[in-house]
């Protein structure tokens, strides 16, 4: 059979319908129609001779012998990819679109005041911020890098680990004038609470504190449960509760006295933040220099303990 543009495309079709799930999210990754997308798929199961997607009003997965031909196809389609770019040079030029979608709290602590050095750095590169708790379906949404809290779930995405922050309990001082201040977590079950409700499970985050490798599980109870972190940290501001936060960016609010930590004696607890892409041989120029680019701006893999100078911001 002679393979030509039409059976590469088709079959460069059929894997992005394959990774994202449906012919729209294909579609929107390919820039395509769904209608465009689905006739393409039709075109290659013509030509190979075998139906390789069972199609539903409610989803579409692969047959087994699409399956079989997706774990054939991809790392070819990938090595032709990676070879073309590093032909052309592309893979060394930081250019294009490059889609991020960004953890709220880094976004505007620490990318956002920067993310012009980058742009000035490589003046062909674009970038759309995209401001999300969850890191989402990269591949179905067409997002190249994100960037999120956390320990990374299993996945098929490669995972690079930027930095580890403390997690600090706060309070105003106009919330400990009015109901005191708490001497040991135990005493945070008698005092109102500010919790955070964890994008990816839907459930209000646990607390714990740890010191010397011990680790102390605390059930607060809350008075008031939100999904935005700038929304709990203005409510603490406010006094309406002791909260957690990260350590990353408090330093002002610290030592203005606009916020109080309150247990200096309980260190231990440290909450990782990770760059995420999906799987490649050889990742894009522009996604490298992001990561690189993050990786300056935070020191690598550094505990940062409140906000610290980057380099460069004297």
């Amino acid at each position: 059979m002679q393979t030509d543009n039409r059976l590469l495309n088709g079959a460069s079709v059929f894997l992005a319908v394959v990774e994202s799930g449906s012919f729209a999210r294909a579609a929107v990754v390919l820039g395509m129609t769904s209608s465009g997308v689905s006739r393409a798929v039709a075109r290659l199961e013509q030509r190979v001779g075998v139906r390789l997607l069972h199609r539903t009003t409610r989803a579409v997965r692969a047959t087994a012998e699409g399956e079989r031909f997706y774990e054939e196809v991809a790392p070819l389609l990938a090595g032709i990819q990676a070879a073309a770019e590093h032909a052309g040079g592309a893979s060394g030029q930081v250019r294009g679109h490059l889609r991020v979608r960004a953890d709220g709290l880094f976004s505007r602590v620490v990318l956002a005041p920067r993310i012009g050095e980058l742009l000035a750095l490589y003046p062909e590169l674009n970038i759309e911020l995209q401001t999300h708790e969850d890191v989402g379906d990269l591949v179905a949404d067409g997002i190249d890098v994100a960037v999120r809290f956390g320990e990374p779930a299993s996945s098929n995405l490669v995972t690079r680990r930027l930095l580890s922050t403390r997690v600090l309990t706060v309070a105003s001082p106009a919330y400990l004038e009015r109901h005191g201040r708490p001497k040991r977590p135990q005493d945070l079950l008698q005092h109102r609470c500010i919790q955070y409700r964890d994008a990816s499970s839907g459930r209000p985050f646990s607390w714990e504190f740890h010191r010397q490798g011990k680790v102390l599980p605390v059930a607060v109870p809350f008075s008031l449960l939100v999904s935005d972190v700038g929304a709990k940290l203005e409510a603490c501001l406010a006094g309406a509760g002791i909260t957690q936060v990260l350590a990353l960016g408090m330093q002002p609010l610290l030592a203005e006295g606009r916020l109080v930590e309150l247990f200096p004696d309980w260190p231990g607890e440290v909450f990782p933040l990770h760059a995420f892409y999906p799987s490649r041989r050889h990742p894009p120029a522009k996604v490298r220099a992001f990561i690189d680019f993050c990786l300056a701006l935070v020191g690598q893999g550094d505990t940062i303990d409140t906000a610290r100078r980057f380099p460069g911001s004297e």
